[in-house]
């Protein structure tokens, strides 16, 4: 039996000049903002089709029409990314899988994990990163001091759960670059986030 689950998305407002940077160039900060705002709507549709016990926004801004109903609404905390993390996972209690809102590609069936024998899911990023991690106990200081937004932050989480039972998620490629844009777009071609690639494709200097 599955075990009932928090899902944890944290995010930013995907406000023009403050998400997805990395996009400009090719694209103007307006349709990074405007691809970053529909990665996040793919994400929070996928965490909303999941059955889970609860489902946790951990926000950096305003919630706006992309936030579908039955999420609660957390703001992030001030500090690194890490601290960020680690104090998303603070709000929540029982079995807990945090993700991002730069793989608009995943889908409920990935997301929904049992918790038997169980104690952490990991899910690493083809960059070096993680795009999930789950805790059935969440623990603050497993993220505490983690160095983020390296090659190797991936491997430094991971090592934080070695005294823990540990199932691995799929790697997948997170959404930094146009190349990622055009790679997830391809894995999710019916999604919000290849729809509004697409609208842009002949707009882009690439």
């Amino acid at each position: 039996m599955t075990s009932p689950t928090t899902l944890l998305v944290i995010a930013k407002e995907p406000r023009p000049g403050r998400v997805k940077t990395r996009l400009t160039p090719p694209f103007t900060p307006e349709e990074a903002a405007a691809l970053a705002e529909a990665s996040l709507a793919d994400t929070l549709d996928a965490v909303a089709r999941t059955p889970a016990r609860r489902r946790v926004l951990a926000l950096e801004g305003t919630p706006g029409p992309w936030l579908p109903a039955g999420f609660d609404v957390v703001p992030q905390c001030a500090g690194g990314l890490d601290e960020r993390l680690a104090d998303a996972f603070a709000h929540c209690d029982g079995p807990t899988l945090l993700i991002g809102m730069d793989t608009p590609q995943v889908t409920p069936e990935l997301l929904t994990v049992d918790w038997a024998g169980c104690d952490a899911y990991f899910g690493p990023a083809e960059d070096g990163g993680f795009w999930a991690l789950g805790l059935t106990e969440p623990d603050p200081a497993r993220l505490r001091g983690v160095p983020m937004s390296t090659p190797h932050t991936g491997t430094a989480q991971r090592a934080r759960l070695t005294d823990l039972r540990v199932r691995d998620l799929p790697c997948l490629r997170d959404v930094d670059t146009a190349h990622d844009a055009d790679v997830v777009a391809a894995l999710a071609p019916d999604g919000r986030f290849a729809k509004v690639l697409a609208r842009f494709a002949g707009t882009a200097q690439r």
